[in-house]
């Protein structure tokens, strides 16, 4: 959502009047932005040029309000759209939107206030443009009956304008922004209206909505195509969180800025798809969200805004923080054809090598006075010039005592405590090449033009057709709503093997209990509705919210050299981790999320490091692969099934599934030795790690237990799942009945003893059910488990905090002080020491279960070795690797 602006905020808004070389003035040589004649540049005259022109947005208090990139819903009325023939200072111009949105009393439709409208773009042929308008607040509705942001054509033969969607009810499904036009007429845009993931919803029994961005603040904008008619709208991608400003290459791919926040991490970067959803990929960024320029020492975070191909290839784009008043930021172009992140070394060091900015001189980008000025956006013209249609803000402060706007000269800005004037943005032709800048609106105090686009022809883009099931694409997978999941190996580290791939692939060297690696877990993420569809208490999130909730849909065995294929479900957001035989993941969580387009096989080399700029997931740009495969055809992979002859530089898994088909994914970790050959070693004993040989509730149906399908799911409450396992009677009991010892979690682990006496928890954990009285939304057990606790012990009859004196950093003893820093003394004329708490490390970690040191006590040799079965354990290492969330369905966490 939008947010208000103080005056230190505005700073970053404000511009110099320090111009380009070769721009004139108006009303004198060298003046800035006054009016007067300009020369008609003889290049660009027969260019329609459309732009937005709209009134500085301000609050109640008259402060400018933020220009939120991550609240892309945000409805800011008092825009308009504008048309002039040509792109030049004299041309006369018409309002497009003009008397739209007319009133009706008659039918009970009284408009409020303006529209807004935003985010032009031109047909290749120059013909039509199509634009995101959202009509007027309607009197008496409600905020979740207001009009929704919608797609708008407009003819520049016709002069027609219209709605693209021509029906109400459609149009309102959600909000629509961002178009764009594919080579084949239809047109691309995002929309929160998720038409295929709200229909999937169904089929796990719960209503339709559309899902919450992983901020929780408004719905995930996600790509969308249709045609030009409005017809036939279908979901391309499955971010979520937002999909923005897709742009067509001149490749026919469409590129996009992805906001990837899974777990937090919040990077918006740029991403490219085709027009069907398939092959969605990386392209530029992911590591480069720090290379705004600033006043500090430091490159400032800035967003890559509104992306567009530039006639050369390159891709210009608005460097800009994220969020900011309406004031934009840098023009840079960014050389993805080479690069896939800005420098040239890791941690954003080295050489800016992948982008440069296309301003004549420095604009400063953190929210502090540039001198420059700034740019709101810019828009390439595609005639073999240099020149750039740009929207443009001098810097101004305020005289303190005129109050009036001043340039930005070396005298004013060395004034101590000098306060920013509201930007001023008109709009310029800007020759980055020659230096120019020449006026073609001029700025009006309270107004900007936003953003403008000309209606010259541009390449058209190569078309990518649509795969065709049975030809293209498997028309079984297809039929099934499935993909497939092909990972070269997961021993792959960016092109560099993390073990000796070859070895232990190799049966007479590895035994599969010596395998790291030994299944693949994919993991499904979990809508989160608005509090209209369910309004539920946010704590179910737990401790931790970052990962929001999931569901485990299926595990795979890896092969011994890494390798997997796999069935996976279409059309959702799916994350993968590699698990060891007990089920517990052993790298880092996926922090990307994944989708398949149904029959599309989606194929990558290997793992990827966290923080590693090395290229994954660009197939054009990452690095070979560290395992070849099969070194030859028509033979066995070394010592393994004579029977099971390789094609050469086949994995293992492809190797499985063209034998024996696309195998599935299962509820359960099931291990047989498919591939030692008997005759030269036993073959490894098979496992299963089973969930139906829990005794207490199971996270899965029984149907889905004896049968899994692509439709079971895996989903743990700890209450309803993991509780259950503490209080679950663990009693040791003789030949005649009588109980010897209870062993039950709970009833061990308590603030009671067996005679109902006060006592110390053993081990300092209480795994009580009941509600805890140190934070209200968790039960004593989850709290004790999952957060620091202060260790305890028994005074005077009574379970009590074990307080220590607190030092400072330098271990020097601290005493209380009053506000003059003078020791406060007690009754006797000593000092006061500060008191602290001691807390105990907890002893489960929401990273992970071998982030966990509880395991560590079940093991062999460990205080209660054996006293949980396998599948408890399983159980408990899956809740803790998908987050330690207290639910994991908003429609079974309790109502807010």
């Amino acid at each position: 959502m939008n947010k208000f602006c103080t005056l230190a905020q505005v700073a970053g808004g404000l511009f110099s009047l320090l111009l380009l070389a070769g721009c004139s003035g108006g009303s004198g040589e060298g003046s800035s932005l006054g009016g007067g004649e300009q020369a008609e540049d003889p290049v660009v005259v027969d260019y329609p040029v459309v732009y937005v022109r709209r009134t500085l947005n301000r609050d109640e208090d008259g402060g400018l309000m933020v220009d939120d990139l991550y609240a892309p819903s945000a409805f800011n009325p008092g825009a308009e759209l504008v048309l002039r023939d040509r792109a030049t200072a004299s041309a006369a111009e018409r309002v497009l939107t003009e008397e739209l949105f007319v009133s009706d009393e008659d039918a009970g439709i009284v408009f409020e206030g303006g529209y807004d409208v935003k985010d032009l773009a031109v047909s290749a042929d120059g013909a039509q443009l199509a634009f995101a308008m959202r009509a007027p607040n309607i009197e008496g509705l409600d905020d979740d009956e207001q009009p929704s942001w919608n797609i708008w054509l407009y003819e520049f033969d016709s002069a027609e304008l219209k709605r693209v969607i021509q029906s109400d009810l459609i149009a309102e499904e959600g909000d629509d922004i961002a178009p764009a036009f594919l080579p084949d007429g239809r047109i691309v845009f995002t929309s929160t209206r998720q038409r295929r993931s709200r229909a999937l919803l169904l089929d796990d029994n719960k209503p339709q909505f559309s899902a919450l961005a992983e901020n929780l603040d408004e719905p995930a904008f996600v790509l969308h195509v249709m045609e030009a008619d409005g017809s036939d709208i279908q979901q391309i991608s499955y971010n979520q969180s937002h999909d923005l400003s897709p742009t067509i290459l001149f490749n026919g791919r469409i590129l996009f800025s992805r906001w990837d926040n899974m777990g937090g991490i919040d990077r918006l970067s740029l991403y490219t798809v085709k027009p069907d959803g398939t092959d969605l990929q990386f392209h530029y960024g992911y590591h480069s969200q720090a290379t705004g320029t600033g006043t500090g020492p430091d490159p400032v975070p800035a967003a890559f805004s509104k992306p567009q191909q530039m006639p050369d290839g390159r891709i210009l784009v608005t460097l800009r923080a994220p969020e900011g008043i309406t004031c934009g930021g840098d023009m840079v172009v960014i050389d993805a054809e080479n690069f896939t992140e800005a420098y040239s070394e890791p941690e954003q060091q080295g050489i800016l090598q992948g982008q440069e900015s296309l301003s004549v001189e420095q604009v400063i980008t953190d929210g502090g006075l540039s001198p420059h000025g700034l740019f709101a956006n810019a828009w390439a013209f595609h005639d073999g010039t240099s020149r750039l249609l740009v929207s443009w803000s001098e810097c101004r402060v305020i005289d303190p005592e005129t109050e009036l706007p001043q340039p930005c000269t070396d005298e004013w800005l060395a004034t101590p405590d000098i306060v920013p004037a509201d930007p001023l943005y008109g709009l310029w032709i800007y020759d980055y090449v020659e230096g120019t800048q020449r006026p073609i609106i001029q700025p009006v105090e309270g107004q900007m033009i936003s953003e403008a686009v000309t209606a010259d022809t541009r390449p058209v883009a190569e078309f990518i057709p649509q795969p065709i099931p049975g030809i293209d694409i498997d028309r079984d997978l297809y039929d099934e709503g499935m993909a497939v999941l092909d990972i070269r190996s997961v021993y792959d580290f960016d092109g560099t093997a993390a073990v000796d791939i070859a070895a232990v692939a190799d049966p007479l060297q590895t035994t599969a209990a010596e395998r790291p690696a030994r299944f693949l877990r994919v993991v499904k993420a979990v809508g989160i509705p608005d509090d209209d569809t369910r309004d539920f208490d946010r704590s179910a999130f737990g401790r931790n919210r970052s990962q929001l909730m999931r569901e485990i849909i299926g595990y795979t065995p890896i092969q011994p050299d890494g390798s997997v294929r796999v069935k996976v479900p279409a059309d959702m957001p799916l994350a993968i981790s590699v698990v060891d035989a007990n089920g517990r993941r052993i790298v880092g969580r996926h922090n990307n999320w994944l989708q398949f387009r149904a029959g599309e096989v989606r194929k990558c080399q290997g793992c990827h490091s966290r923080d590693s700029e090395v290229p994954h997931g660009r197939t054009d740009k990452e690095p070979g692969s560290a395992w070849a495969g099969a070194p030859t055809s028509g033979a066995p992979f070394a010592n393994t099934e004579p029977a099971l002859n390789a094609e050469m530089g086949e994995t293992m898994a492809q190797l499985l599934a063209r034998i024996a088909g696309h195998p599935v994914l299962e509820g359960d970790l099931k291990y047989a030795d498919l591939w030692t050959d008997a005759a030269l070693r036993a073959k490894d004993p098979s496992s299963e790690l089973l969930m139906s040989e829990l005794i207490t509730p199971s996270p899965t149906s029984v149907a889905c237990q004896s049968d899994w399908s692509a439709a079971c799911r895996t989903i743990i409450h700890y209450q309803e799942h993991i509780q259950p396992i503490w209080d679950l009677p663990r009693e040791i009991i003789d030949a005649d009945g009588n109980v010897l010892e209870d062993r039950t979690c709970s009833s061990c682990h308590s603030n009671r003893d067996a005679a109902g006496m006060a006592q110390v928890p053993p081990g300092q954990l209480d795994l009580s059910a009941n509600q805890s009285g140190v934070n209200t939304n968790f039960s004593t057990s989850y709290v004790e488990l999952i957060f620091d606790n202060p260790t305890q012990e028994l005074r005077d009859g009574a379970v009590q905090n074990v307080l220590v004196q607190d030092t400072d950093d330098d271990g020097n003893l601290l005493f209380e002080t009053d506000e003059e820093g003078e020791l406060i003394l007690d009754a006797d004329g000593n000092p006061i020491p500060v008191m602290v708490t001691v807390d105990i490390q907890r002893i489960m970690d929401t990273g992970g279960a071998n982030a966990s040191r509880f395991f560590s006590i079940f093991e062999a040799g460990g205080f209660h070795q054996g006293e949980l079965s396998a599948a408890e354990l399983r159980l408990i290492s899956e809740w803790l690797d998908i987050g330690a969330q207290y639910y994991n369905n908003p429609f079974d966490a309790p109502v807010d």
